[in-house]
């Protein structure tokens, strides 16, 4: 029994297929395009030569175009901050007198611990502070 070349372009895609869903290296799914891209060429007449520098190619310029796409997407902080990073940036009133070593403010509705960022400075009760981070159960607040 003679196999065209061809199907085995595909029999080896779906084995990268497989390989990438079992790892979650997006890189296999690089090379299976590239075997699919092989397999037509080979459906087509093209010779061994040919399919190979069209896997070749294929699969390296979708892993030149798509990893860097994926890295930059990966790097970028989620759009919806949650917990604690949903806080940062807000604004809050001073129930008691904060200063470097402590007091307590009325952020998001709830009554925090804080300390004033800069510890040379003190806000005093009524006035509004930016919550710049927040450190375990304390606000740090300028």
């Amino acid at each position: 029994m003679n196999i065209d070349a061809w199907v085995w372009w595909l029999i080896g895609a779906a084995g990268l297929g497989i390989g990438l869903v079992i790892t979650a290296m997006p890189e296999l799914g690089m090379l299976a395009v590239g075997a699919v891209a092989a397999a037509v060429v080979g459906g087509l007449g093209g010779d061994a030569v040919m399919q190979v520098v069209v896997f070749a190619v294929v699969s390296v310029a979708l892993t030149a175009v798509v990893r860097p796409i994926a890295a930059r997407h990966r790097s970028q902080r989620p759009q919806l901050a949650t917990g604690v990073e949903a806080l940062k940036g807000k604004q809050a009133v001073v129930l008691e007198r904060v200063d470097g070593s402590g007091g307590r403010i009325k952020l998001a509705g709830e009554v925090w611990s804080a300390r004033a960022l800069n510890s040379e400075l003190a806000y005093e009760v009524g006035q509004e502070v930016d919550v710049v981070d927040i450190e375990g159960a304390t606000a740090i607040v300028l």
